[in-house]
């Protein structure tokens, strides 16, 4: 009832009309709205649970897979390929660029510097420019003696030919008729024009307007209103069977909710906290872990591989260009190995020192 008081409009009185039409619509549209709302309640209430029970754990297993699977897995993949690259990169520029580097730098360029860009630079500056100096105060000469005064004549010849007689005719044929025009419309044609636009305008509102008004105010505003009361009373209608039907909708899905609670929510709870939760404990320590572990140790193993591959490759292609180009070889420092040697019952890493001998092996079980 307040909800009903506070959609009221106090400050427009109500008519028989009104009051007419209210209860027969609220009806209406009471039965009409209850089954929508409750039908879209349920929707909402299916939709909710079908995010939580499967969506939600669908997108958490699909991101643990993510994760666990794709990501390292991907990274592994990139890391191979970059490392394919890489060497196919240096293999192809030791092929294909350096060579023509070479080529480039210790042969055509000395050949174009040397044989063909200073001997064209010599006959520019000794033959060419002036040769070009001469030719360009000769045909100063030719304009400044011969073509200025023709131009000049010829300019004369068709400004007297061509505009002057065309400027004669503007100003004293084509002006003067120009003024006169002017005078007839602003003296005859102009006020004539105005009385047929007066008359026109008066035709169109006795015609046109006046019917028109008479039909907007005596027909269309009153059914207007009607049917903006009618419209009204349909939306206040609506407004009230909608929270009518949510307040019956909320309780029926306590009832529910109170059922499945009771009746799928407590048995299912029990049987993950109680069977679920065990066997994913027991699968992630004793299957997941050492299967891992396992991966992870390939995973090592196969970088070392290719990494040992790598510097085979970049090894191979300094001792290639060195063949090819020449240069100073690369001394290395060889690095003393770790000689593994026995101590009575255990094993320990001795260094290898150049005056050291480790020494024998010594048993104490007897030969029989």
């Amino acid at each position: 009832m307040e909800s009903e008081k506070r959609h009221q409009r106090p400050e427009q009185p109500e008519g028989c009309l009104t009051v007419a039409i209210r209860i027969p619509v609220r009806i209406v549209v009471l039965v009409v709205v209850v089954p929508v709302r409750m039908v879209w309640d349920v929707l909402v209430v299916c939709g909710q649970a079908m995010r939580r029970v499967l969506l939600r754990p669908l997108g958490r297993a699909l991101e643990w897979l993510y994760e666990t699977l794709l990501v390292p897995a991907g990274r592994a993949v990139v890391w191979v390929a970059e490392a394919v690259a890489t060497a196919a990169w240096w293999l192809l520029k030791a092929v294909f660029y350096w060579p023509w580097a070479a080529l480039y730098r210790f042969v055509v360029v000395p050949v174009a510097v040397y044989g063909i860009a200073a001997p064209l630079a010599w006959l520019y500056r000794a033959v060419l420019t002036p040769v070009g100096h001469g030719l360009a105060g000769a045909l100063a000469w030719v304009y400044a003696r011969l073509l200025t005064p023709l131009g000049r004549g010829v300019g004369l010849l068709l400004r007297a030919v061509l505009v002057w007689p065309w400027l004669g005719l503007y100003r004293w044929v084509l002006t003067p008729v120009g003024h006169g025009l002017a005078w007839l419309y602003a003296n005859a044609l102009a006020p004539a024009a105005r009385g047929v636009w007066t008359a026109l305008v008066w035709l169109a509102r006795v015609l046109l307007v006046a019917p028109v008004a008479f039909l907007y105010r005596w027909l269309l505003a009153p059914l207007g209103r009607f049917l903006a009361v009618v419209g009204r009373e349909i939306a206040d209608a609506v407004g009230m069977a909608w929270r009518a039907a949510a307040r019956l909708s909320r309780a029926v899905g306590r009832a529910l909710k109170w059922l499945a609670r009771n009746l799928l929510g407590r048995p299912a709870a029990w049987f993950y906290r109680n069977v679920c939760t065990p066997v994913g404990h027991f699968a992630r320590d004793r299957v997941w872990a050492p299967a891992r572990r396992a991966a992870v140790e390939t995973g090592r193993a196969a970088r070392g591989a290719l990494a040992s591959a790598g510097e085979t490759v970049r090894r191979a292609r300094r001792d290639a260009w060195r063949a090819l180009m020449g240069g100073p070889r690369e001394t290395r420092a060889v690095e003393p190995v770790p000689v593994r040697a026995r101590n009575l019952g255990g094993t320990q890493h001795i260094p290898t020192v150049p005056v050291v001998v480790p020494g024998p092996e010594v048993s104490l079980h007897k030969r029989g």
